[in-house]
């Protein structure tokens, strides 16, 4: 999570790193290359479809390297629906900051969004929001932590309770890198909340990179057991020195959401799992 500033709109906006361009960019590619299976559920008597965000942010950042002002993810994919003339119908947006939060809804008002900000932590806030959507809706849900342990496993079950459910997961490959050991032998960890389970099935005495990929694993596992299915297709997102730092995948009930972001991601040598 980056430091707070003051926006070049005079709000309060987040520092990040240049990669925050890339990660939108993917975010927005694959809204724009879904926008006609989303205009089937907008219109008079259509039972819409809903963008959810729970990590939003201030939905304006400064490029720590570059000085450059971008949006963050929640707006830049408002305006991308608007342009592809499919907007979406709601947007439900939550962070535990409040100060992040209600930057973002202001910023999205603004732009003409249905917007609601949703108070809590994010497993709070899924719980709130599942209540309010319509069952038979498109719901498309950007999924954005700052590290696995707030990648709460919760999140996407209560997420895959709905009949369309579109899921794009950020997960910290550096997290996972640095921390793993640590992880695995501390009692209730990031994992645990992670990964539920996963010491019934993970053993901690091995070697650091096949203890990292069997416990993603689990958990690709755990999310296809739920019948929402990650992706193989994955986008490795670097850091200005080459370092890894996270993938972007995509958990989807229907196939059609995975042909989307194999496009959006054009996906060509990413989905290897290097660790």
């Amino acid at each position: 999570m980056g430091k707070l500033l003051e926006g070049d709109d005079g709000l309060p906006a987040e520092e990040v790193g240049i990669w925050a361009k890339e990660k939108h960019d993917y975010l927005c590619r694959y809204i724009d290359i879904s926008r006609s299976a989303r205009a089937k559920y907008l219109g008079t008597g259509k039972a819409g479809a809903t963008y959810i965000d729970l990590f939003c942010g201030p939905g304006r950042c400064k490029v720590r390297d570059t000085g450059e002002w971008i949006d963050g993810g929640a707006v830049s994919a408002w305006k991308k629906s608007q342009e592809g003339g499919a907007p979406f119908t709601h947007v439900f947006i939550g962070d535990l900051d409040v100060q992040r939060r209600e930057a973002a809804v202001t910023r999205l008002r603004q732009l003409g969004a249905p917007v609601v900000g949703i108070d809590g932590t994010a497993v709070q806030s899924v719980h709130k929001i599942v209540k309010h959507l319509n069952p038979y809706g498109l719901h498309f849900a950007f999924l954005d932590p700052f590290d696995l342990a707030t990648l709460n496993f919760d999140i996407i079950v209560t997420l895959s309770q709905l009949t369309r459910i579109d899921m794009l997961v950020h997960i910290s490959q550096m997290d996972l890198q640095r921390n793993a050991v640590s992880y695995a032998t501390t009692e209730e960890s990031a994992f645990d909340t992670f990964a539920p389970g996963w010491r019934n099935k993970v053993a901690i005495i091995q070697a650091q990179q096949t203890l990292r990929q069997q416990v993603f694993q689990y958990w690709r596992d755990k999310v296809a057991g739920l019948g929402v299915w990650p992706s193989t297709d994955m986008r490795l997102l670097k850091g200005g020195n080459n370092q890894p730092l996270y993938w972007l995948l995509m958990a989807a009930k229907h196939p059609l959401p995975h042909k989307f972001w194999a496009t959006a991601s054009n996906i060509e040598g990413q989905g290897k799992l290097d660790f």
